[in-house]
């Protein structure tokens, strides 16, 4: 699944493909913001993103989509 940050001041937007579900992402959000500190997420490679939650302007979850194979469309 795709997810998008947004960070405020600042005009390149944080990317990652995640393993995590939809409703794991939003709960880590939604724990994140009610606690204050920062948001860690991890992406499908190993790597660790963290934002401080002062930071984020947006979090865009992605649908969960399955990669197409070939060239014709149906």
């Amino acid at each position: 699944m795709e997810i998008t940050i947004g960070v405020k001041n600042v005009a390149r937007e944080i990317t990652l493909e995640s393993a995590q579900s939809a409703a794991e992402v939003q709960k880590a959000v939604s724990d994140a913001l009610a606690k204050g500190g920062v948001l860690t997420l991890d992406d499908h490679r190993g790597r660790r993103v963290i934002v401080p939650v002062d930071s984020l302007g947006f979090v865009e979850i992605g649908q969960e989509e399955q990669r197409r194979v070939g060239f014709g469309t149906i």
